[in-house]
C-alpha cells in the first residue's frame, strides 16, 4: 500500500438486505474511488475500517451502466407529430425539429438526462450524438461539462450524418457535415477529452449514425481514426426491416456485411439495436466480439423487433442494456428498462432463460463489456466503486420475499443512495448539488423553444 494510500478512510457497505453478486453477500469495503475487499454474509471485514454505512434495508448492486442514448431527445418526448410511426417516418419528422438544436438546448437536455439516469442507479452512461446543426457547435465539450457537474462517468460519443436527403439519405441538409469537418472534430475531441485506462471518468468514441444517413467513405475513414487513436466505434444497426431493404438496394448486402466490409467488425465495435441479424450473423458477431446495446422500451414504441439477446450471448457478443432515446422510449431510467427488458425478454424465451440476475447482468457486466471495461459493472476489489443502493420501502414491494427479484418484479424506479468513483453522488433520493426544480424549469423552456423554431 502506497503513502497516499494508507491515509484514505475505508467505508464498509455493511450487510445489505441483499446482493446481486454472492461473494459480498455482507457488503463490500471502499477505500478512495475503487473497492478493496467483499465481506462474507454475516462476516466482518478483514480491513480496518473507519465508517461504516448501514445498508440493512438496501439492495446492493453494482452502478447500472447504460450504453446508448440521445440526450437531445429529452426535449422532443411524446411530440405529436411523431406519435405512433415506425422508425424512418418518425425520423424524418423529427430531424426537421431537431435541425433547430443549439448549444444551450443540448447543455441543458445532457444535464437533465445525466440526472434522470443517476437517479435510478446508474453510473456510467454513454449517448450518441450526431446532430450538428450551424446553431451547435460544442455539442462534446457541453456534455463533458454536464458530466462533470453531475458525477457521473460518461462515454461520449462523436456522432455524425453526412448523407441527407439531397443525396438519398434521410436528415435534412442543415444537420449534415462534410466529412472531413467530422473527422477533425473527431480527432479534436478524442484529444482534449478522451482518457484511457482504468477509472476514466469520460471516455469519447467515434460514432457514425446509421447506414442511412453516413457515407461508406466516413464509416470506413472513422474505423481507420478510430483504430489509429485507439478508441471504440459505435453506430446503429439492424434495427429495423426497412434499414435491411435499404442497405441491400443502396449497397447490395445486408448491415452486417456492410459494417464488416467497412472494417467495423471485431471487439472495439458495440451496435445499437441489432435486432434483424439471422443465425450465420449472430455467430459472427458473437466470434468478433461485437457487442449489442439492447434498447428494449425503444424497440417497441417504434415496433422495431425483438433483439435475440440469448443467442447473442452464447455466441459470446456482449450484451449490454440502453434506454435509448427519450423521443422513443420516453424516459432515461435504466432500472425501469431492467423490468421492461425482462418482460420483453419473456415474449420470446422460457422464464428460466430470462430472469431477473440475466437482465442485472446486462445492465451492469454485460454494459461494461460492451464500452470495453473491465474496471467497472462489478463488485470485485480493485474495481471502481461505483454502486447502487435501492430501498425497498414503497408499497409496491410489500410482501416481496425475494429482495433482488423484487426490484424488477415489482418495478423499482429510483435508486436511494448512488456512488460514483468512491463520492456519494444520491444521498435519500436526491442528487448532490442539483436543483431539481430549477432544472426542471431550465429544460421545459429549452424545449419549449425548439418546438416553437419549427412551428412558427
Amino acid at each position: 500500500m502506497s503513502a497516499s494510500s494508507s491515509t484514505q478512510q475505508t467505508l464498509w457497505i455493511r450487510q445489505p438486505l441483499a446482493c446481486s453478486d454472492p461473494a459480498a453477500a455482507g457488503g463490500i469495503v471502499v477505500m478512495g474511488d475503487k473497492i478493496i475487499e467483499q465481506v462474507a454474509a454475516g462476516q466482518q471485514p478483514a480491513q480496518r475500517v473507519d465508517t461504516v454505512f448501514d445498508a440493512s434495508q438496501h439492495v446492493l448492486l453494482p452502478g447500472l451502466v447504460n450504453t446508448h442514448h440521445h440526450f437531445y431527445q429529452t426535449l422532443t418526448r411524446a411530440y405529436t407529430a411523431a406519435l405512433n410511426k415506425p422508425l424512418f417516418p418518425w425520423l424524418t419528422t423529427l430531424y426537421d425539429v431537431w435541425a433547430g438544436l443549439d448549444d444551450e438546448q443540448l447543455r441543458v437536455a445532457s444535464e437533465l438526462a445525466m440526472v434522470e439516469l443517476l437517479m435510478s442507479g446508474c453510473t456510467t452512461i454513454a449517448d450518441h450524438h450526431y446532430v450538428f446543426s450551424g446553431a451547435l457547435q460544442h455539442a462534446i465539450d457541453s456534455q463533458v461539462e454536464a458530466a462533470r457537474l453531475v458525477g457521473v462517468r460518461a462515454a461520449l460519443t462523436r456522432g455524425s450524418m453526412s448523407v441527407g436527403r439531397d443525396e438519398g439519405g434521410l436528415p435534412p441538409q442543415s444537420v449534415v457535415q462534410d466529412e472531413q469537418t467530422i473527422l477533425d472534430d473527431s480527432a479534436r475531441v478524442i484529444k482534449q477529452y478522451h482518457q484511457p485506462g482504468n477509472g476514466a471518468m469520460v471516455t469519447v468514441a467515434l460514432a457514425p449514425c446509421s447506414p442511412f444517413s453516413v457515407s461508406q467513405a466516413l464509416m470506413r475513414a472513422s474505423a481507420q481514426l478510430a483504430q489509429a487513436q485507439q478508441v471504440r466505434l459505435h453506430t446503429h444497426l439492424a434495427e429495423t426491416k426497412d434499414e435491411t431493404a435499404y442497405c441491400e438496394r443502396l449497397f447490395g448486402m445486408r448491415p452486417l456485411d456492410y459494417l464488416d466490409d467497412c472494417g467495423w467488425l471485431g471487439q472495439q465495435t458495440w451496435l445499437a439495436h441489432g435486432i434483424h441479424f439471422n443465425d450465420s450473423e449472430i455467430q459472427r458477431l458473437g466470434t468478433a466480439g461485437t457487442g449489442v446495446a439492447h434498447c428494449p422500451s425503444s424497440n417497441m414504441v417504434l415496433g422495431s423487433g425483438l433483439c435475440r439477446t440469448i443467442e447473442l450471448e452464447a455466441a459470446g457478443a456482449p450484451v449490454g442494456l440502453a434506454v435509448d432515446g427519450s423521443a422513443s422510449n420516453d424516459h432515461s431510467n435504466l432500472a425501469q428498462e431492467m423490468r421492461q427488458a425482462l418482460l420483453l425478454g419473456r415474449l420470446r424465451y422460457l422464464p428460466d432463460q430470462v430472469t431477473h440476475e440475466t437482465v442485472i447482468r446486462w445492465a451492469t457486466q454485460g454494459s461494461a463489456r460492451c464500452l470495453g471495461r473491465t474496471d467497472i459493472g462489478g463488485l470485485k476489489p480493485g474495481q471502481q466503486a461505483d454502486l447502487a443502493l435501492f430501498g425497498l420501502d414503497g408499497l409496491r414491494f410489500s410482501g416481496a420475499e425475494n429482495p433482488l427479484a423484487a426490484l424488477l418484479l415489482c418495478g423499482a424506479d429510483h435508486a436511494d443512495h448512488v456512488m460514483v468513483a468512491g463520492q456519494w453522488r444520491v444521498r435519500s433520493g436526491q442528487p448532490e448539488g442539483i436543483d431539481l426544480a430549477a432544472l426542471r424549469s431550465r429544460h421545459e423552456a429549452a424545449a419549449r423553444r425548439l418546438w416553437g423554431h419549427i412551428r412558427h
